[in-house]
């Protein structure tokens, strides 16, 4: 590199730069987020379509790598696998001699499937994750910030009302983190 010139408009620095740039205005803009409650059909092979709105950020934020895992409440949990990679990160420091720790990492970890969106934009959930969470056709996937739950409908729709009943119940002391919350 003999002067500036040459070393400014060298080949590769505009074409890296621009990469690290975009990643870095991708990391800026924060993980991607999901919302909402989506009814979504599990097909014949067990392949789940994700909801048309997220999969051009599942593209771009992870390129289409998920991971499925379970959730204590038999449903399901998808990640974006950069997502799940610090969790997994977190799971794995926990100490291992503690047993709650340990059963926690063997849920996790022990069930984590990696996932990839196909070309018509569906994840296929394996036979052992679909028998745990009970999942059949009719499903719903609700967003969750930076996961999505899956749930077996029906499952999903009885733990609802009974959720909203115990809110009703309830004497309405919250917990100290949720009494700040201004909804």
């Amino acid at each position: 590199m003999g002067n500036l010139t040459e070393w400014y408009f060298h080949p590769y620095s505009a074409k890296k730069w621009g990469k690290v740039v975009e990643k870095g205005i991708n990391q800026i803009r924060g993980p991607v987020l999901f919302r909402g409650v989506n009814n979504v059909t599990l097909d014949a092979k067990g392949r789940l379509s994700i909801p048309t709105r997220y999969r051009a950020q599942l593209k771009t934020s992870c390129d289409g790598q998920m991971m499925m895992t379970v959730d204590r409440e038999h449903s399901l949990l998808l990640y974006p696998l950069p997502v799940w990679e610090d969790i997994e990160r977190k799971l794995i420091k926990l100490p291992t001699l503690n047993k709650q720790a340990r059963r926690l990492q063997r849920l996790l970890i022990g069930h984590a499937t990696e996932c990839e969106l196909d070309g018509q934009g569906r994840v296929l959930v394996s036979p052992p994750l679909r028998e745990f969470a009970g999942l059949d056709k009719k499903t719903v996937m609700i967003g969750q910030g930076n996961k999505f739950e899956i749930w077996n409908e029906q499952t999903w729709v009885t733990k609802r009302d009974i959720w909203f009943e115990e809110e009703s119940a309830e004497d309405g002391e919250l917990s100290p983190e949720l009494g700040t919350l201004s909804l």
